[in-house]
């Protein structure tokens, strides 16, 4: 059973890391430049000045892509458990990886047939 002073070391870390924040908030508001005006506040983007709206409408199919991207790029994270201990998981362990892989798959293909992917319709 744990008792309040096995937390102790983590409310001290927790500590340090908050006054780190707030330290560092803090002196770079005092340290940092007060230059301001229009031109200097100006966005930038690669030295490039900018060219007319930043707000227009953007296709969701952009969207759709890189959340699908994330989506399938975590899963795979997944495999490396499986990886690093497949000796000791033996025949039970290819099972889940297959069951794993086998929604991976089945929601790949909806995806794939809802045409999430297709560029041009």
């Amino acid at each position: 059973m744990s008792s309040a002073k096995d937390y102790i070391p983590i409310l001290i870390q927790a500590f340090v890391a908050l006054a780190f924040v707030a330290g560092t908030l803090v002196i770079t508001h005092i340290l940092g430049p007060r230059l301001k005006g229009k031109k200097k506040d100006a966005s930038w983007e690669c030295g490039i000045e900018e060219v007319g709206n930043a707000r227009f409408p953007v296709s969701i199919r952009y969207f759709m892509t890189a959340i699908l991207f994330v989506l399938f790029d975590v899963e795979v994270i997944f495999f490396y458990p499986y990886a690093v201990n497949f000796h000791e998981l033996k025949a039970e362990g290819l099972l889940a990886v297959i069951m794993f892989v086998g929604f991976f798959l089945t929601g790949f293909f909806y995806v794939l047939k809802k045409g999430a992917l297709e560029w041009e319709k």
